[in-house]
């Protein structure tokens, strides 16, 4: 998934357990759903008298061939459904302004990708999607029974459907893939900890002075340190919380309090100060528009420390072997850390219907393909067969590289129509599958999943708290303010003045009646 991703403005670990910046596979391949058959019956309920063209927007950056793998859809589409479709990407370029600017525009769009990390919750509650409830059962039925109850009731906001969930178990928590080749060249320790990753650093910095030792941009690396101080790792925050400076406890979610301003927080901001100041990355990585996992997975880093789930440094894995077969790449989930991990929810991953759909029983009959009809789920996963990939001995392999082929292994970002009983992994999957099997050892439920936040009575001071972090808190976390202390505490009072208190008594009061809701 996932992914990543950037304004990061507060460390947190949630992030990476709800984001499905990338997504992973749960520690076993059997199907899940409802059904194992391919579709390629529509429904009888379904008008499909008028040609229509579906707008289709997914966050990220589309691949190069996308092109190609559009017309070879609208093959099928054209002649199942009577519609085409045009597939949009927001880029990772300051993603979130350009997806909210979606939803609020009210501009024709007939298929959205929705995720825990865009704040579902929040915009389903807020009126933002068409409720799907009378839809599925009458346009989708085939969809509708493939999706399990349970995952259906996961996907309820006061009571009624807004996305369609994943239906593939996956486990999202953050980790730092390394070169472990080059740890072993010059006798470094693993980074498994604030102290071995400086270690670490210190030594690519003194031996490999033409590599960057951090991939991470905008701040990225901000919320994955966050999760190896000592002190929090049973903490936890969330994409929701990113920009009001709040945490909490998994075992103790009433104790919510604010991590901006604390000795922690102090503390981690003089080690972005250290770290900056040893090179460790870019002066200017706050204007930097590629992403750290491209920058690590295309081999010009040592190691990326956050945005990195288990598929995402398989992805890298693949992408740097396909041009670096001799190099070795280690990985360091922070579950091992925390010592448990939170699988994704069903609605880390979904697609919804926007009020502002021209076409919403078209777009619900078209998703039914890409989920449930083999053809379209392949076709838009993997590309075109003997052209993108070839499956040997069951396993999913890319024809040549990183560098030739325009459509690698869920290029579309497909990550929400993922199909258990289609999926193909590439053979290096092997280890990923094994590190889900050891995380189904440490799981804990993700009983804040539902949680969607309200913040009609406080966007004003939310808008400006923004901006305060961008101007004040960022440049801290890039380790660009020389007095640290002094920096904090003018953060502190700019937070202050643009409504931070208020804020934050807002949410908490939310966050506490939604604990009583679940019994918590």
């Amino acid at each position: 998934m996932g992914r990543k991703f950037s304004r990061l403005l507060l460390a947190g670990l949630a992030a990476s357990v709800l984001m499905g910046v990338l997504a992973a596979c749960s520690g076993n391949n059997t199907p899940t759903t409802g059904t194992a058959q391919s579709s390629t019956k529509g429904s009888s309920n379904l008008d499909k008298s008028k040609r229509v063209e579906l707008q289709f927007y997914m966050v990220g950056d589309a691949p190069k061939d996308l092109p190609v793998i559009e017309a070879e859809v609208n093959k099928l589409a054209l002649a199942d459904l009577n519609a085409t479709v045009k597939f949009n990407y927001t880029t990772w370029t300051e993603y979130e302004q350009k997806y909210k600017l979606l939803l609020t525009s009210g501009q024709p769009i007939d298929l959205i990708y929705t995720a825990t990390w865009l704040q579902y919750q929040t915009y389903a509650k807020k009126g933002a999607f068409l409720p799907l409830d009378e839809m599925l059962p009458k346009i989708a039925p085939v969809l509708n029974k493939h999706v399990t109850p349970e995952m259906w009731n996961n996907a309820k906001i006061d009571g009624k459907i807004f996305t369609v969930p994943s239906t593939f178990k996956e486990y999202t928590p953050d980790g730092a893939p390394y070169r472990e080749d080059l740890r072993k060249k010059y006798n470094l320790p693993k980074p498994e900890s604030l102290e071995t990753i400086e270690a670490y650093l210190d030594g690519i910095k003194k031996n490999e002075p033409g590599l960057i030792p951090v991939s991470d941009t905008q701040n990225a690396f901000a919320l994955g340190l966050y999760q190896l101080l000592p002190a929090l790792k049973n903490n936890l925050t969330g994409d929701w919380l990113k920009n009001y400076g709040l945490q909490f406890s998994y075992d103790n979610p009433r104790g919510i309090n604010s991590y901006w301003g604390s000795p922690e927080h102090l503390q981690m901001l003089k080690l972005y100060k250290r770290w900056a100041d040893k090179g460790f990355w870019s002066r200017n990585q706050l204007n930097a528009t590629a992403g750290g996992h491209d920058v690590f997975a295309s081999g010009k880093a040592a190691i990326a420390l956050q945005g990195e789930n288990p598929v995402r440094f398989n992805d890298s894995v693949t992408k740097i072997k396909s041009v670096h077969p001799d190099w070795e790449i280690g990985y360091f989930p922070y579950t091992e850390f925390r010592g448990f991990a939170v699988p994704n929810p069903p609605i880390g991953n979904g697609y919804a219907i926007p009020k502002s759909s021209k076409n919403p029983e078209r777009a619900l009959a078209f998703y039914e393909k890409l989920v449930t009809d083999k053809r379209y789920n392949l076709l838009t996963s993997y590309g075109i067969e003997g052209k993108n990939y070839k499956v040997v001995d069951g396993h999913y392999e890319m024809i040549g590289d990183s560098s030739t082929n325009g459509f690698p292994r869920e290029g579309m970002n497909s990550w929400a129509w993922r199909n258990p009983n289609y999926m193909l992994f590439d053979k290096s999957f092997d280890q990923v599958l094994d590190m889900f099997k050891k995380m189904d050892t440490m799981y804990k439920p993700a009983y804040f999943s539902g949680f969607a936040e309200d913040y009609s009575s406080y966007q004003a001071e939310r808008a400006a708290l923004e901006q305060v972090s961008t101007q004040y808190l960022k440049p801290l976390e890039a380790g660009n303010v020389e007095d640290v202390e002094a920096g904090l505490k003018q953060f502190m009072e700019k937070a202050k003045a643009a409504g931070l208190e208020k804020i934050q008594k807002a949410y908490i009061e939310q966050w506490k009646k939604y604990m009583d809701e679940i019994g918590k």
